[in-house]
């Protein structure tokens, strides 16, 4: 599955998921995470740090990522929206790196990380070949016009 970018506004797709869960549970498999990365200070010009100030300080992020699949895994695409947040120059307390995962929930994820203030967001797809590729978008098609399972009419 080779990735490429989705030109739909983070917010709007997990709304339209959380939406869509609500009403048909079984639709999607959903996995949200967090894990926070320590980094070293980058040399920037707007960071006007000596050498000692920039080993005592560090940058940490938080990264969290949902991810969207079918109910049905042999429908081969997954969505995933990234979430990239920088805290910004921090004291160092620690070492550089991950750290381990934490499972959060899509209210989690909606309500903590989807808000315009909250870091650098993206949106990706996987598909696995011309029939996924279709059924993905589709799906697109119905997040950007908003149209929901429950507005069908029943036949």
């Amino acid at each position: 599955m080779d990735p490429f970018p989705v030109d739909i506004a983070p917010e709007q797709i997990v709304r339209w998921v959380r939406t869509e869960c609500n009403t048909v549970p079984a639709a999607f498999r959903i996995s949200a995470r967090r894990t926070r990365e320590v980094r070293k200070i980058p040399l920037r010009s707007e960071y006007r740090f000596g050498d000692q100030e920039r080993e005592d300080l560090h940058e940490t992020a938080t990264i969290a990522t949902l991810d969207i699949a079918p109910g049905h895994g042999a429908d081969g695409w997954l969505l995933s929206v990234v979430v990239e947040d920088e805290v910004g120059p921090q004291v160092f307390g620690g070492a550089f790196g991950h750290d381990e995962d934490q499972e959060i929930d899509l209210d989690t994820f909606y309500r903590v990380f989807v808000r315009p203030d909250r870091g650098c967001a993206s949106v990706v797809a996987e598909v696995d070949g011309p029939a996924a590729q279709a059924r993905l978008t589709g799906l697109l098609e119905k997040i950007e016009t908003n149209r929901h399972t429950a507005d069908r009419p029943v036949p």
